[in-house]
């Protein structure tokens, strides 16, 4: 049986490239994509296509693709239903708290405002610390948030913190580590396990 795998666009695509390559995958098509959205393995039974994000769990979850390749960021906000079967230790960063030096949240009593792209993530972490905040979801650069005063914090993601100390920002805590995972849509795992797991193996080998 044929399997379909979804692929983050951007960094996370040019790095999975060069682990299928590795591994032995057919995937010229892939490295020559032009303005194509959908590819075929040259060796084996396997399509592949390119999507945002937030759209891989989407296409895992509707069983469109069996199998999607995704930041663990993208995971943890979205909380859909999947298995999720590896970690290829591709773009590690973290997730983090970080505010102005003279913001001191945690020990701050009154209404606290906390700006994020991932509010779920957000405020999951808070609940946990036995806090309840107001979660203002920004689009954009979050670092301007807590500067032009709309919030107290941000949750965000951190690679390096460069961005963080050019803007004057510290990182009050650290949430938790995240990297690119691989999931699959359940029904697929029962269905075509033979093939999953052939590829699977196959990735496995690579990055040991």
């Amino acid at each position: 049986m044929s399997i379909s795998i979804a692929l983050t666009k951007g960094r996370i695509e040019k790095e999975v490239i060069k682990i299928l390559e590795k591994s032995n995958f057919g995937i010229d098509e892939l490295k020559n994509k032009g303005r194509k959205l959908v590819f075929n393995d040259t060796k084996e039974d396997i399509k592949y296509f390119l999507v945002k994000a937030n759209d891989t769990v989407t296409y895992v979850e509707h069983g469109v693709a069996d199998i999607a390749i995704v930041g663990k960021d993208t995971l943890l906000e979205r909380e859909e239903d999947y298995y999720e079967v590896l970690d290829l230790g591709l773009g590690k960063c973290k997730f983090i708290v970080a505010a102005l030096p003279d913001s001191n949240i945690f020990n701050n009593g009154g209404h606290i405002k906390i700006a994020s792209k991932y509010p779920t993530v957000t405020k999951k972490y808070f609940q946990s610390r036995g806090m309840d905040v107001e979660v203002i979801k920004i689009e954009g650069s979050v670092e301007l948030a807590p500067i032009l005063g709309i919030s107290n914090a941000i949750v965000d993601i951190m690679e390096t913190g460069t961005t963080l100390k050019e803007n004057g920002l510290i990182v009050l805590a650290e949430i938790c580590d995240i990297s690119t995972r691989v999931i699959i849509n359940k029904s697929s795992f029962k269905l075509k396990s033979n093939e999953i797991n052939r590829f699977l193996n196959k990735i496995r080998r690579c990055i040991k």
